[in-house]
């Protein structure tokens, strides 16, 4: 009997993606770049896996990275100018990813957040639980005129027997990024499992690389060799061109 599944090719290239839209290539302010050399790598790694545009978003955590929209587009434009220096063209932007925290409450009431095309803000949470907050967090976000994205739903194991609370936040109005990272097993079977379980049920809006170091990139080098990626990311209508 004839199978389609068993057609499946390999992504071969993210160009189909577009943007990547989730990374920490900003040298020396969070956990991913550690210096310029660094975060010029990363990028011309990104490059060649097909790439056409990256915003890079670091971590902005009310204890240990208290990162300002100030310093990371400072931080942003030494890395434009050192792109320029080493020829290399592809369009460099930057966001954040605010973690949820005790901090996040004082950033929403200033309404300064550094955001996505759209008005979009990436934003995470615990791997631990949800904050108790996460509803009105949401909610107030969206008062202020942003659209809230949530990184990665997938590593949140605590959601997985929990699809409906995912459904729930979707009809919230918030949308969903996942890691291209979850779907090699990098975070482990669990995380891989609820990735293809979210996939199958059409929560997915976007997917990135969440690219911090050289072994990511060595990880999401060797998805595109992979057909059962392919075919899991097939089962969703990813939007990162609409950013």
């Amino acid at each position: 009997m004839f199978s389609f599944f068993k057609k499946t090719r390999p992504l071969g290239s993210y160009r189909f993606l577009g943007t990547d839209f989730h990374s920490h290539l900003l040298p020396g302010i969070d956990d991913g770049a550690k210096d310029m050399a660094d975060s010029l790598r990363l990028i011309r790694r990104l490059a060649d896996m097909g790439f056409t545009r990256l915003i890079t978003t670091p971590h902005i955590m009310a204890d240990l990275y208290p990162n300002t929209p100030e310093a990371i587009l400072a931080k942003r434009d030494e890395v434009r100018k050192a792109m320029q220096e080493a020829g290399i063209s592809l369009p460099l932007d930057a966001a954040a990813e605010y973690l949820m925290d005790e901090g996040f409450e004082a950033l929403l009431e200033t309404g300064n957040l550094l955001a996505l095309p759209g008005n979009r803000v990436l934003v995470e949470m615990s791997f631990i639980s949800e904050p108790p907050k996460l509803d009105a967090y949401l909610f107030r976000l969206q008062t202020k005129g942003y659209r809230p994205v949530l990184a990665h739903p997938e590593r949140y194991l605590f959601l997985r027997e929990r699809m409906s609370r995912y459904q729930e936040l979707r009809e919230r109005g918030c949308e969903f990024q996942l890691n291209l990272l979850s779907l090699t097993g990098y975070y482990g079977k669990p995380t891989r499992e609820n990735a293809l379980a979210l996939l199958k049920a059409g929560l997915i809006d976007y997917a990135a690389s969440d690219l911090h170091h050289d072994r990511h990139a060595e990880r999401l080098e060797a998805a595109l060799q992979d057909p059962g990626i392919a075919k899991a990311l097939g089962q969703a209508t990813l939007r990162n061109d609409t950013l």
